[in-house]
């Protein structure tokens, strides 16, 4: 192994890929937890909440702008039981309405409001800045910097 130091072993692949999955996850948390403060601080909005509107309107393009509580759950990664509970406690503050479909009175329809968009529209500065500078800090260190250019080569990838 003439690429490491004496004495050093190399990791086996097992072992790499959990080092890189243990890496992923840091710059995840990093990331998370520093958009979470600033849109708590200045919205009173969670990462969940604002990503359960940015998703909902995305859909929006006027009357009929909606999602399925199941393709709302899939889409910002939570189980139907939490996503509900989110749905619950945004749809209390007036960001978004449920409804029945009219077409299958099973399924239940999420819109987000006029509220919950011009709510958005006003966290989504505090959210791209909270970003930028979680990456920023993260690409100082020095096995989180190949992830962080990986996401920043990212284009044309929807959330």
């Amino acid at each position: 192994m003439p690429d490491e130091p004496h004495g050093a072993v190399a990791p086996s692949a097992g072992q790499a890929l959990a080092q890189g999955w243990c890496a992923l996850s840091s710059l995840h948390g990093r990331i998370e937890t520093h958009i979470e403060r600033a849109l708590q601080a200045r919205h009173d909005l969670s990462v969940r909440e604002f990503s359960v509107l940015n998703v909902l309107s995305g859909q929006h393009d006027g009357d009929g702008g909606h999602l399925q509580m199941k393709q709302l759950a899939d889409s910002v990664v939570l189980s139907q039981s939490a996503t509900t509970r989110l749905v619950t406690r945004l749809e209390d503050r007036g960001l978004l309405a449920r409804y029945i479909c009219p077409g299958d009175r099973r399924g239940i329809y999420t819109d987000v409001s006029d509220e919950g968009l011009k709510l958005l529209e006003e966290a989504r500065p505090t959210h791209d800045t909270a970003l930028r500078e979680a990456l920023a800090e993260a690409a100082r260190r020095p096995e989180l910097a190949p992830l962080v250019a990986a996401v920043e080569g990212l284009t044309g990838t929807t959330c």
